[in-house]
């Protein structure tokens, strides 16, 4: 954005106590180069971070040999179910009568595409997981190459997840129009960063706070920028986002130092040394809670940014104070859903565990003390921080250089 463009934004108002349109105009243009110098640095540094972290795939070879050897990976291929039934199980685990069910597909993938296969019949009693299949359901199969034989995988959802996002995407773009196709973009950038930089670069044996800090810097460019255009509210925006990720980062670091997480709350953390050596699994969590955050960070800094824009354009008489704080009020609401947002993600993602505890017999503090919960309400609680400091930072950013002091 050119400086003729932010001075248009900001035209002098003469008071009897307002310093002098020149000084007020040189002001504003000091914090503004400020700020834009110091966006250009982190961009630089951002770019280095990327170039120095990019994955070599010097271990791939390794760690595909590892997911080999704890079976991770295997080859899944398309069927469709030709014939399903159930029957009294020729073998039983137990005294009483059990039901087995027998399914028979056509292999629509890999060298037998287009042949039957009869998958082992599954004990319901011992598998309760596997489904109740009929004739013309697609499912996915896993071929294990010990046995020469093919298992039941999965259900084939590809078809109902490609009509949602074909859904939402016509949602997107009819409500948002131009601004909308750009977001999905900006979307598909992101899922790229998330799967060709951090995944590979983090399994190379970089640090992962490292990585997902730089990742989450190269995100906050390209999504806000792209989205949004070179503008003055997308400046301040992006200014107001990474000074409250930095801030997010600090606190985040201190409390999982004082909360002592080993990382491996979750069934993934004890696969995933398997995999690589020397991974840190602690660094993954702090790395993640970056991630997590940057999403309502956006959203929060975006709002607060165009909204004292738009009061400014409304009414140019107001100052830079007036500007504040009326921006501070609609901030506020946004703050308060936003946070009670988090706390329903996560808690909506966890209502099984919930259920668990809830029969558990313990108190509200030991189940906060688990490893497992106190890592989402570490999480919660910094990102919640960051996002109420972004709102004033913001704020501030966007009035001071609208407006002169009154």
């Amino acid at each position: 954005m050119s400086q003729n463009e932010f001075e248009s934004h900001s035209a002098p108002h003469t008071h009897s106590s307002s310093p002098p349109p020149e000084l007020d105009s040189v002001r504003k243009s000091l914090v503004f180069r400020f700020i834009a110098t110091s966006l250009v640095m982190a961009a630089v540094a951002t770019l280095i971070g990327i170039f120095a972290l990019w994955p070599n795939n010097e271990r791939s070879e390794e760690i595909q040999r590892n997911a080999e050897d704890i079976a991770l990976t295997s080859d899944l291929l398309k069927a469709t179910v030709h014939e399903a039934s159930e029957s009294i199980c020729g073998y039983s685990i137990s005294s009483e009568v059990e039901i087995c069910r027998n399914v028979t597909v056509v292999v629509r993938e890999g060298p037998e595409s287009g042949s039957l296969v009869v998958l082992p019949e599954v004990n319901t009693s011992f598998d309760p997981t596997f489904p109740q299949l009929a004739a013309g359901d697609n499912v996915i199969l896993g071929f294990d190459p010990v046995t020469n034989s093919y298992y039941y995988q999965d259900r084939d959802r590809m078809t109902s997840l490609w009509w949602l996002i074909l859904l939402f995407a016509v949602t997107v773009i009819c409500l948002a129009r131009v601004r909308g196709l750009l977001a999905l973009f900006a979307m598909g950038g992101t899922v790229l960063m998330l799967i060709k930089f951090i995944a590979p670069s983090v399994l190379d044996g970089n640090d992962p706070v490292l990585v997902c800090v730089v990742a989450a810097a190269a995100i906050a460019y390209f999504s806000l920028y792209f989205t949004h255009g070179f503008s003055l509210m997308t400046t301040v925006a992006l200014a107001g986002t990474l000074i409250a990720l930095g801030l997010t980062l600090g606190i985040s670091w201190i409390f999982f130092e004082l909360a002592k997480f080993s990382g491996y709350s979750s069934e993934e953390a004890f696969v995933l040394p398997f995999l690589a050596e020397n991974l840190d699994v602690r660094g993954l969590l702090l790395g993640g809670t970056i991630i997590a955050a940057l999403g309502a960070l956006d959203d929060v800094t975006v709002t607060q940014a165009a909204t004292v824009l738009e009061l400014s354009a409304r009414n140019k008489a107001l100052s830079t104070r007036q500007l504040m704080m009326s921006g501070l009020r609609v901030g506020r609401e946004h703050i308060a859903s936003t946070v009670n947002t988090l706390l329903l993600a996560y808690a909506g993602s966890s209502i099984p565990l919930l259920l668990l505890f809830a029969v558990s017999e313990q108190s509200l503090g030991d189940v906060a003390n688990s490893e497992l919960i106190a890592i989402e309400v570490v999480r919660t609680l910094c990102g919640s921080i960051g996002l109420v400091a972004a709102l004033p930072i913001t704020t501030y950013l966007a009035a001071l250089l609208m407006r002169s002091d009154k």
